[in-house]
């Protein structure tokens, strides 16, 4: 049973993270983003529109949810290519993912859903 529903959204301009070179910026991605997000992040050639697509989603997630969580206790994943979300030691929440990008903008949308008490 649903107790409440919330959305989140958030845009990031993929040139930051362009510009945020991972060798010399590591520290602040592992801040970030978990070490699995880091692995399938960098597998790709465009790295920064995957790092700015799950950055977006964070920020959505934290927009959707009514309590201070930090970015790296939020976990994206993929499934068949389908965006996943859930919040480490969390199980009160489910969540709807997209994300999208086009040219220099990434953007993450966030359908959460607080799941009630029995």
């Amino acid at each position: 049973m649903i107790e409440k529903l919330s959305i989140g959204i958030d845009i990031v301009d993929i040139n930051r993270f362009k510009k945020l070179d991972y060798k010399k910026n590591s520290k602040f991605y592992k801040k970030i983003f978990a070490k699995s997000e880091i692995d399938y992040c960098l597998k790709y050639r465009n790295f920064a529109e995957h790092f700015a697509g799950k950055f977006a989603v964070k920020e959505a997630v934290k927009k959707s949810v009514s309590k201070k969580i930090e970015m790296i206790d939020i976990i994206t994943t993929h499934s068949k290519s389908k965006p996943k979300v859930r919040i480490r030691n969390e199980s009160g929440y489910k969540f709807q993912v997209s994300i999208s990008h086009e040219k220099n903008i990434a953007v993450g949308i966030v359908i959460c859903e607080l799941l009630a008490k029995l």
